[in-house]
């Protein structure tokens, strides 16, 4: 099953988010997905590495999609 990853970003986050993906000529949506993706998780270990500076952010929610 995919999973769904959902990101709360503040007001001044999607203003800086707005801008960045202007900038890079892309959609905000795209924009946050060239930047998951630009991280290469290949491994467990990658993941735990990954998992582990990114423990406690309130702001990330992953869920299972049905």
């Amino acid at each position: 099953m995919p999973a769904v990853l959902t990101v709360r970003l503040s007001k001044e986050e999607q203003g800086i988010l707005a801008k960045r993906s202007k900038r890079a000529g892309m959609k905000k949506a795209t924009f946050v997905r060239k930047l998951i993706r630009d991280e290469e998780i290949i491994t467990g270990a990658d993941f735990l590495s990954w998992a582990g500076r990114h423990a406690g952010d309130e702001r990330l929610r992953i869920s299972t999609r049905k």
